[in-house]
């Protein structure tokens, strides 16, 4: 029996945001019934950094691992948005900065998972639904670094890829601006059985489910 865990943040930890639907986690489970184990170690707020702790709780009788983080590290760096900058290349040079952060810590998580040889699948950061369109415009153009880094992350290390932006990509799959609803984490909770059921994880190569 496969036994997949879930680690990272709210768009897997997301009960508090589901009302009286499911979360993702019980999603997962309702789709995979007697087929496998779901158990959710993601917590929301939990940014890259956090991983090791999470992942030092990961059950001996694992068999794939599913990640989803990074957003809370683009929402951490929002405040770039005001800072006092003179070019283009000064603001370029900052988001470096941060993205720098970002990658030391995702790979640190990978590493370390990819060490113990679980089957691994990474997760894109879906697009926030912001009221303000052209803050919203802002956040896309943002999380195109942090994405572009996660999807790199895949390639090189021949790994299967949720790509959320294409997932949750209705107003009903949010609760609020930034976290699922019951309807988008059914469809993340579809994603997931999908990619365990089509995915051949033998071949070590990449393939997008959207």
């Amino acid at each position: 029996m496969n036994h997949i865990v879930l680690l990272g943040d709210s768009i897997f930890d997301n009960a508090a945001y589901s009302g009286e639907g499911r979360d993702v986690c019980s999603q997962l489970r309702q789709r995979l019934s007697s087929d496998g184990k779901v158990t959710l170690l993601a917590v929301d707020g939990s940014m890259a950094q956090d991983m090791t702790t999470q992942i030092n709780q990961i059950p001996v009788d694992t068999t794939h691992i599913v990640v989803s983080v990074g957003g809370n590290d683009a929402l951490n760096s929002m405040g770039l948005l005001d800072a006092k900058v003179h070019s283009v290349a000064e603001v370029l040079n900052l988001v470096a900065t941060v993205l720098a952060g970002f990658s030391q810590h995702y790979r640190s998580m990978l590493t370390t998972i990819l060490d113990q040889r679980y089957q691994l699948a990474l997760s894109t950061i879906y697009y926030p639904r912001l009221p303000d369109s052209e803050l919203q415009q802002v956040a896309i153009t943002a999380l195109a670094f942090f994405n572009d880094l996660i999807i790199a992350e895949a390639i090189q290390n021949r790994l299967p890829l949720l790509d959320l932006r294409f997932i949750c990509n209705e107003d009903t799959d949010y609760a609020n601006p930034i976290e699922p609803s019951a309807s988008g984490g059914a469809k993340i909770g579809a994603a997931i059985q999908r990619l365990l059921l089509e995915h051949d994880f033998s071949q070590a190569r990449t393939e997008i489910f959207v």
